[in-house]
């Protein structure tokens, strides 16, 4: 078992979004994240869906992706060939000046940025590979997650290697 990237293109209407998941329910294979935006154009998106699964597995997906009529192009990304990022907006509880003084410096250290400061919390934002959000969030998980909210992976191929749909 591991951790698989897909990207695909679709079209950017309605409904899609619905017939891609349904098709993943139907095969009883769970989605680990899902990210979906707009392309350059608007009339296609790119999805970047990550899965836990094996090989075969994940060829079988990649083949039943394709067959969507929706469904322009999927590729599968190699990780250690790809940008992979995810960002993360992190609310920790800071009860005292100590633990603030603690979660700034952790933020700075990460690269974090603090987005929001209150009187007993603060909310740092957070971009990366998802180890890295991991290691951020079990550093300040002593001080206690009030909240937390991530987006999904976003992946692309390094180099002249692109998802791009053929004029």
């Amino acid at each position: 078992m591991g951790e698989y990237i897909l990207a695909a293109i679709v079209e950017h209407k309605p409904g899609v979004l619905h017939k891609v998941s349904n098709m993943f329910r139907k095969r009883n294979f769970n989605i680990e994240s899902i990210t979906v935006g707009a392309c350059e154009t608007g009339d296609i998106a790119r999805m970047t869906i990550t899965v836990q699964g094996d090989e075969a597995t994940v060829e079988q997906v990649v083949k039943q992706l394709q067959k969507l009529v929706d469904v322009i192009k999927v590729s599968r990304l190699e990780p250690s060939r790809s940008v992979v990022r995810e960002l993360a907006l992190v609310k920790v509880y800071t009860a005292d000046s100590k633990a603030k003084s603690d979660v700034v410096n952790y933020a700075t250290i990460f690269r974090g940025r603090i987005v929001d400061v209150s009187r007993d919390s603060m909310i740092i934002e957070i971009t990366g590979s998802p180890t890295k959000i991991d290691a951020f969030v079990e550093l300040v998980k002593s001080y206690g997650i009030k909240e937390f909210a991530r987006t999904g992976v976003v992946a692309m191929s390094r180099g002249l290697k692109s998802l791009k749909v053929e004029e």
